[in-house]
């Protein structure tokens, strides 16, 4: 009976085939499967002493000593095996023939980003037409490209509701809802929609943005239509080009309004509140603001492409700290786009044109 071993965090299932590779000659009966196996091994083995890119420097925060550090970076992530998702062996070893990476394909341009109701991220990802989804507790990642006879063509927000997952495709102009748990079709909203960009989850309803339109159009979880409202304008209530969503646990609605380079926040009813942020260079301003996010203590994280930064307000309004600069170190951006916050103060940002997620952790003063 074969036993089970492991070799520096690779799993084999044939001890006898892999101590006749390290230390003895094959036989002359061994078949080529068994070779096949024997040299995947060796490359699995001999990958694990190459340098990867995925060393980080110890302690990287913002701002530095001596003042009191607020944020700390922990990590970037490149492909879902920067998660702990692990292929099985037998995965594995059929890309390893074929020359593939599928199942743990990079990530190409990660552009919209949101959590459900566990923390478990979702993401879309522009450059591949894919949307994503990695369960945390079963490291177990999920991707799709297409889901009945709708192929995504620019899936650029999510959101999740138990097993249902809801994507806005701006080019396709619809908001498509399918079960994550088999990706059965359930429904294709169009209705009212034109380039929507944005999408937030909020008191039992679906708001999308609709860039085009310069409003935020309601949906139910069915993908019945609601209501709307806002036009384009400068005033308040009113938008030019919004683009990112955010719901925070006291039902306010964050909306990028991107082209008057400011945050408004309103009420589930769509009434205005105040807004964040005015055009300008300095920090508490914005260039072109993109994902937006509230963490526990309801602070608010704005992402500004622009600038290739990262601002966070207090909730009374206040900016409390900006990081980031154009280039791709830790902390450093290229066209960011979304952002979204766990209750972990988990903060994770959708570096777009790296081709990678940041993680962050807020660690000062509460």
């Amino acid at each position: 009976m074969n036993s089970r071993t492991s070799i520096v965090g690779h799993e084999v299932t044939s001890p006898t085939v892999l101590l006749g590779v390290l230390t003895v000659p094959p036989p002359r009966s061994l078949n080529l499967f068994a070779l096949l196996i024997t040299s995947f091994t060796l490359s699995a083995c001999h990958r694990v002493h190459e340098p990867t890119t995925s060393g980080q420097p110890e302690a990287v925060v913002w701002p530095a000593s001596p003042e009191v550090a607020r944020i700390a970076y922990v990590k970037s992530v490149v492909r879902p095996g920067d998660f702990g998702f692990r292929l099985s062996t037998f995965t594995r070893f059929g890309n390893w023939l074929a020359g593939t990476e599928k199942g743990n394909e990079p990530l190409l341009k990660p552009f919209g980003l949101a959590l459900d109701e566990n923390d478990n991220l979702c993401l879309t990802d522009t450059g591949a037409n894919a949307v994503c989804y990695y369960d945390g507790a079963k490291r177990k990642w999920y991707r799709w490209t297409r889901v009945g006879r709708i192929t995504f063509s620019s899936p650029v927000a999510v959101a999740k509701r138990g097993n249902t997952l809801f994507v806005v495709d701006s080019a396709l102009g619809a908001l498509v809802a399918f079960d994550a748990s088999n990706g059965k079709l359930l429904f294709r909203a169009t209705n009212h929609l034109e380039r929507p960009s944005g999408l937030t989850l909020l008191n039992g309803q679906l708001l999308v943005a609709d860039s085009q339109r310069h409003r935020i159009i309601v949906f139910g979880l069915d993908g019945s239509f609601q209501r709307e409202f806002g036009k384009r304008g400068v005033g308040h209530g009113e938008f030019n080009f919004p683009t990112h969503l955010a719901a925070d646990s006291a039902n306010n609605l964050y909306v990028t309004d991107s082209m008057n380079s400011r945050i408004q926040v309103l009420d589930d009813n769509g009434v205005f509140k105040t807004e964040l942020g005015s055009i300008g260079d300095s920090p508490g301003r914005f260039g072109r603001p993109k994902g937006v996010a509230v963490d526990p203590a309801g602070r608010v994280y704005a992402v500004d492409a622009l600038f290739d930064n990262v601002q966070i307000f207090s909730p009374d309004g206040k900016l409390l700290l900006n990081w980031g600069e154009t280039g791709a170190h830790p902390g450093e951006f290229w066209l960011a786009n979304g952002i979204v916050i766990n209750r972990k103060n988990e903060i994770f940002v959708a570096d777009s044109y790296n081709h990678r997620i940041q993680v962050f952790k807020y660690i000062g003063p509460s």
